[in-house]
């Protein structure tokens, strides 16, 4: 499962985040995997995409941070799955119409 974690540094300061980083590592357990992230241009806040096998996973780790962090958790689907998911097959590009015309 595929998770953006959206992160509110407390009193908008990443000082004390990015120190406890530094020190301790992610601090992710088994199960968690960081792929990426971004932090908005005041440095406020920061969208992280993860994997994880079940929620509850990021539970344990946002507990380690939420003295620091405050945590939005969404899980998402790549644009390419959701369209797979949400568009009829025939409506998909380079799908064959049912007359077979193409």
């Amino acid at each position: 499962m595929r998770f953006m974690v959206i992160e509110q540094f407390r009193n908008g300061d990443p000082k004390p985040v990015y120190r406890r980083l530094a020190e301790t590592g992610r601090r992710v357990p088994d199960g968690v995997t960081y792929l990426d992230s971004w932090v908005d241009l005041d440095h406020g806040r920061c969208f992280q995409l993860m994997d994880a096998t079940n929620r509850e996973l990021l539970d344990q780790w946002t507990a380690q941070w939420k003295d620091l962090i405050d945590f939005e958790i969404v899980e998402v689907l790549s644009s390419q799955e959701a369209a797979r998911l949400t568009t009829p097959e025939r409506d998909l590009p380079g799908a064959a119409s049912k007359d077979g015309r193409g």
